[in-house]
C-alpha cells in the first residue's frame, strides 16, 4: 500500500492589521486671554504630535488675543482662528456655543479625537502623544486628561474621582462625543462635568491619568475672603443644579470647612445647595444623569467611610 507524503501543514495566524496613529483636533475658545496664551501656544507648538487642526475661538477678545494667535498661524498652517461678535455677558452657555463654531469648522476631517483646551494652561512637549497612546492601548476609554497643577498645588482627589476628567483638557473618542450630544450649554457651570459623566453612564470609561500634568496659569478663587465665600455659595448651587446627593453634599461641605476660608467656606457651600434645594429649582440635567450622580456619590462616600473606619480599626490594634 503506497503511502502519501507527509504535509506539514503550519496553523493558520490571522495577523491583525496595525493600528493606525489616532488623529485629533483641539478646539480652544478663548475671551481676553492675552496673559497667558502664549504660553499654551507655545505648548502645542512643541508637541511631538500635532493636531489635524487647532481651532483658537475668539469671543469677542477685546485685547491682544487675536494678535498673537494670528502670529503663530502665519507659522504653523494647521491653527486657524475663528473670531465670534463682541458681546457683553460672560457665562458657560457662551463657551459652548464657541466650541461648537470651531467645531463645526472641523466636522469635514477625518479624526478619531477632539480636545477641548483652555487658553490658559501649558503642558510639555510629549503631553497630547501621552493621552492618545491611552486611547489606542484601551478602546473602550471615552474622555482622558490629567490633573492640573495651580501654584504649585496638585488637585485634590478625595472628592473628586479618578474617573472625572478637568474641563482644563478634555480629551473626547469622537463617537463617544457623538453618543453623549457634544457639551450641554448650562448657563450656571458643569458643562465638563456634565460631558463625562454622561460618558460614563453610556458605558464609556474615563479617566484622570496622574502620570502627567497640565499647568493652570489663571488662578481660581484667588481674590478676596468675601469673593471666595460668594463663589462657595455658586458653587453650592450647581452642585445642586447637577443632582448632587445631599448626604454628599454634607460631607463635602465638612471637608471644605478644613481649607480656606477655613469655616465660612464650606458653610456657604452648604448655604448655596440649601438655597437651591429650598427654591424648587428645575434642573438644567436630565432625571437619568441625577440618579446617576447620585449613586455613584453614595458608592463613594460609602468605600471612603469604609477605609477610614478600616484604618482606624487598625491603629487601635496596633
Amino acid at each position: 500500500m503506497s503511502t502519501q507524503p507527509r504535509v506539514d501543514v503550519k496553523p493558520c495566524v490571522t495577523r491583525s492589521p496595525i493600528a493606525r496613529a489616532l488623529q485629533y483636533v483641539v478646539i480652544t475658545p478663548a475671551r481676553n486671554e492675552e496673559q497667558f496664551i502664549r504660553l499654551t501656544l507655545d505648548s502645542m507648538a512643541s508637541q511631538t504630535r500635532r493636531p489635524l487642526r487647532w481651532v483658537i475661538v475668539s469671543d469677542g477678545s477685546t485685547d491682544q488675543t487675536d494678535v498673537l494667535v494670528d502670529q503663530y498661524r502665519v507659522r504653523f498652517e494647521w491653527i486657524e482662528l475663528v473670531r465670534m461678535p463682541a458681546h457683553r455677558d460672560r457665562n458657560f452657555a457662551a463657551k459652548v456655543s464657541c466650541f461648537n463654531a470651531g467645531f463645526e469648522s472641523v466636522s469635514q476631517l477625518d479624526f478619531d479625537v477632539v480636545c477641548s483646551l483652555d487658553a490658559d494652561i501649558s503642558f510639555e512637549p510629549d503631553y497630547f502623544a501621552f493621552l492618545l497612546k491611552q486611547f489606542e492601548t484601551h478602546p473602550r476609554l471615552g474622555v482622558v486628561g490629567t490633573p492640573f497643577v495651580e501654584r504649585g498645588v496638585h488637585y485634590d482627589y478625595r472628592f473628586t474621582n479618578i474617573e472625572h476628567v478637568s474641563g482644563a483638557c478634555q480629551l473626547f473618542r469622537r463617537e463617544c462625543f457623538n453618543e453623549i450630544g457634544g457639551y450641554v450649554p448650562i448657563k450656571g457651570g458643569g458643562i465638563d462635568w456634565t460631558a463625562v459623566t454622561t460618558a460614563r453612564m453610556k458605558g464609556w470609561k474615563t479617566r484622570t491619568f496622574l502620570e502627567k500634568v497640565c499647568l493652570h496659569h489663571r488662578p481660581m478663587g484667588s481674590g478676596s475672603s468675601r469673593s471666595q465665600i460668594r463663589s462657595s455659595f455658586r458653587h453650592g448651587q450647581k452642585d445642586y443644579n447637577l443632582g448632587g446627593h445631599p448626604i454628599w453634599q454634607l460631607f463635602r461641605s465638612a471637608y471644605q470647612m478644613t481649607r480656606p476660608p477655613y469655616i465660612v467656606g464650606g458653610a456657604a457651600l452648604f448655604a448655596g445647595y440649601c438655597y437651591a434645594l429650598a427654591s424648587c429649582r428645575e434642573r438644567p440635567v436630565s432625571s437619568e444623569l441625577v440618579r446617576f450622580n447620585r449613586m455613584e456619590q453614595m458608592s463613594r462616600l460609602r468605600k471612603s467611610l469604609w477605609r477610614r473606619a478600616h484604618a482606624n480599626g487598625d491603629q487601635a490594634r496596633s
